[in-house]
């Protein structure tokens, strides 16, 4: 698991995620893109970011020891920087949590053509204006009603848990009034807060982190 942003705390909190989904069987290494900001919340964060991802998950797929043998790369930020581009150069599945959560919010087995909004702390234009470019490109551009942001500053409220569940959870009600019938909580250092608020509300929050290790499973 490559984490494109610095936060070495949110790479640790995020392999356990991951790692409480694919269990025993499954070892989850967790990688830190140390020349990163420790919040991607701009287009150009993510370009930034990139090269990091790219550099790592190729580091990654040329350790071919048993025991250090990577068979799957998950990129953990939300808008997925380096993707595309990792993939073209490795032969292993490469995975996105933004990727896999938005087919897993419009896309579920029970639930294909739910609605589906999305909640974050990042409030660039550009950034909530790609969501919607990515829902398109996924092919659930129909299902995607928009993106809820919390009140804050942003890096303030993931310093304090109490306030970004409040904050989130506020966001979360404004999207299920815009028509969602599932909500993405949009960012991997927001992953755990799914789990959290869940019982506070009655439509499923979806954990980014948690839908990349899901769709790993199915690879198997």
């Amino acid at each position: 698991m490559i984490n494109p942003n610095g936060n070495n705390d949110a790479t640790a909190a995020m392999v356990e995620q991951a790692q409480n989904v694919l269990g025993p069987n499954v070892r989850v290494t967790g990688k830190t893109n140390t020349q990163a900001p420790l919040l991607l919340a701009t287009p150009a964060d993510m370009q930034l970011a990139e090269q990091g991802v790219l550099a790592l998950g190729l580091q990654a797929a040329q350790v071919l020891t048993d025991l250090e043998k990577t068979d799957a790369i998950i990129i953990a930020a939300f808008s997925d920087p380096g993707l595309n581009a990792l993939r073209a150069q490795v032969s292993m599945p490469v995975l996105g949590i933004g990727e896999s959560v938005f087919v897993e919010a419009a896309g579920c087995e029970l639930n294909a053509g739910r609605r589906f909004g999305i909640v974050t702390i990042t409030p660039d234009l550009d950034l909530l204006a790609s969501f919607s470019a990515r829902a398109t490109v996924l092919g659930v551009g129909d299902e995607y009603c928009g993106a809820c942001v919390t009140q804050g500053d942003a890096q303030a409220l993931l310093a304090n848990p109490a306030l970004l569940d409040a904050a989130l959870s506020a966001a979360i009600a404004e999207s299920i009034n815009d028509g969602a019938q599932a909500i993405i909580l949009g960012g991997g250092p927001l992953s755990a807060a799914a789990e959290r608020l869940q019982s506070q509300f009655d439509m499923p929050l979806l954990n980014p982190v948690a839908a990349a290790a899901r769709a790993v499973l199915k690879l198997w």
